[in-house]
């Protein structure tokens, strides 16, 4: 498994850290509990983080590998160390006298890596999945510095090329895949992302404001993710000045907003942290919105259950696992109607859906919601029921039929299938 740019370790809601490493996280767990060995390798950001982790399971490594600076670098620089990190991956493969039958590529830089592994060690097949693609964040860019190089453009296509198999995570991904690059559909198969549900489960409103301490009697709005322009808080922020006001005031309401962090200095913000705080101050809810932070994993169930709402106004998401997550504990999402949200939402049966970079729309759903406690209770079970058809056992077991069938496409006819496993 390839992870460079980012750890699966990683602690959430940072600038390069969201759905993709709970996804690789949890992908990796999983296939462990399946009696797979997986391991995964992701470039060392910290030289004091041990070089190999267990802490995925007995059968499943994380190994942080020393290319270039152990500290956070762009991924501009990422690029020029991935001969170094392909490099360092054989030698360590080949000292601990590890034989792969699947590379399983993350993000397009993990390809580049892929290609270079593939090259050396022969017919072993490589499965990619991007998680975003360059040519899709390129069409919801506000700014120059949002657009994606011209370099990822190129990695993506040629990774296209010589990849075995691409997971999209919906049916758009997919179809965005053809049409944006001229992929071969017949090498991308849709399997969506998987859900921890012994983690991601309802627990009581009240049980859950009092853990998190938010007052009883708040109405709480709740946005989980990275802090960048593409997820739209802003958005957010000015529908809930109008759900406010409808409401009026701000005393019975409260939005939570995790990722980032919120706690340095304006000066010291990022770009996007440092417009929403600025902006919130212009709108004048201040004592409404609340910049909480990163959030570890284990306290995110309480913060969905406690939520009347979880709103996701995104201007791209190619699945939306937070969308996933929210209704697995049985919490409705509002949600930009775009790539794969028009999908993991259904409209009307698990969440709504609104136009994307609509305030207007978006508070209007929000109201429709705290004004109608029906049809959010039956939102909130159809969620819950959804959400079912999603654990990671169910969404690992069609990874797993995609990597026997790929190794054995790789096969020469004369061997048999039952030949092929981890080794």
């Amino acid at each position: 498994m390839l992870s460079v740019h980012t750890c699966p370790l990683a602690t959430l809601g940072g600038k390069e850290t969201g759905g993709m490493n709970v996804y690789v996280r949890d992908l990796c767990r999983e296939l462990a509990r399946q009696g797979h060995t997986v391991d995964v390798y992701t470039r060392s950001q910290d030289p004091c983080v041990p070089r190999v982790s267990h802490n995925l399971g007995a059968s499943a490594r994380v190994i942080h590998v020393p290319a270039g600076p152990e500290s956070p670098v762009s991924k501009e620089t990422m690029v020029e160390h991935v001969p170094d990190f392909a490099a360092w991956v054989q030698h360590f493969a080949a000292s601990h006298h590890r034989h792969y039958d699947v590379i399983h590529s993350h993000y397009w830089i993990s390809g580049l890596v892929a290609q270079e592994l593939q090259a050396a060690w022969g017919n072993i097949p490589v499965v990619q999945m991007f998680h975003t693609l360059g040519h899709m964040k390129n069409q919801v860019a506000q700014a120059p510095h949002e657009y994606a190089t011209q370099q990822r453009l190129d990695a993506e296509s040629a990774i296209l090329g010589f990849a075995d198999r691409i997971v999209a995570g919906s049916p758009l991904d997919k179809a965005q895949t053809v049409w944006m690059y001229g992929a071969d559909p017949r090498k991308i198969q849709v399997i969506p992302p998987g859900v921890d549900l012994t983690r991601f489960r309802p627990i009581g409103e009240l049980e859950a404001k009092s853990f998190i301490d938010v007052p009883a009697g708040k109405r709480m709005v709740l946005f989980v993710g990275r802090i960048e322009p593409l997820k739209g808080i802003d958005t957010l922020l000015r529908a809930m000045k109008q759900v406010a006001e409808e409401c009026g005031g701000c005393d019975g309401l409260t939005v939570a907003i995790v990722g980032g962090d919120p706690a340095v200095p304006l000066e010291q913000m990022s770009d996007e942290m440092a417009r929403l705080h600025r902006l919130r101050a212009e709108l004048g809810i201040e004592d409404l919105v609340t910049f909480l932070g990163k959030r570890d994993q284990d306290l995110l169930p309480y913060y969905y259950s406690a939520a009347e709402v979880v709103v996701m106004p995104s201007h791209y998401e190619s699945f939306g696992m937070v969308a996933l997550e929210a209704m697995a504990c049985g919490t409705p999402v509002i949600a930009s109607r775009v790539g794969g949200l028009r999908f993991s939402v259904v409209h009307g049966y698990t969440g709504l859906h609104v136009p994307v970079a609509d305030p207007d729309a978006l508070a209007a759903a929000i109201l429709k919601l705290f004004k109608n406690d029906v049809l959010r209770w039956e939102l909130s079970a159809n969620s819950r029921k959804m959400a079912q058809g999603f654990g990671w056992p169910t969404i690992t077991g069609q990874i797993v039929a995609l990597y026997q069938e790929t190794v054995a496409a790789r096969q020469p006819q004369s061997t048999p299938a039952y030949a092929t496993g981890a080794r």
